[in-house]
């Protein structure tokens, strides 16, 4: 399955609006240049727009995923169930760490999300960056590997 990068949004601040950006650095070990929210393995947050797309729906609303506070929005790949898994965005890779938990900041943007994002993976995933590299909207996404068995 293969997908694409959608959208890029860098947090420079605690509770200030996303910054969108067209192109983004990535660098191993510790994530996207510029980001404020970096640890050793969630460097980068990752949210899938089809997941969004159906929550929207769930809850009839219609608020940007920027709301979610995710780095970046995927479309035509699914991160439920991927810990440790390795996902090639553009030319860089990024190893799946764990599912990123809706905190109350989603209640804050929709009365509702956050629960509402608590089954199936809906607040998207977080990595590690394993490759140096620049990202851009549009760039194709994909497993560099098959899903352990």
């Amino acid at each position: 399955m293969s997908g694409r990068l959608e959208a890029i949004w860098i947090k420079r601040a605690h509770r200030v609006p996303m910054d969108s950006a067209e192109t983004a650095r990535l660098v191993t070990g510790k994530g996207l240049v510029g980001n404020t929210d970096r640890s050793r393995r969630r460097q980068v947050t990752l949210l899938e727009r089809e997941r969004w797309e159906a929550l929207m729906r769930e809850l009839g609303a219609s608020i940007s995923p920027s709301s979610r506070r995710a780095n970046l929005l995927l479309s035509g790949i699914r991160l439920a169930d991927s810990r440790n898994r390795v996902l090639r965005v553009g030319s860089c890779r990024l190893r799946i760490s764990g599912e990123t938990r809706p905190c109350e900041r989603m209640d804050e943007a929709l009365l509702g999300l956050r629960r509402a994002m608590q089954a199936d993976w809906g607040g998207g995933a977080f990595a590690e960056v394993l490759d140096d590299g620049d990202i851009r909207v549009g760039d194709g996404v994909a497993w560099a590997e098959s899903p352990p068995e």
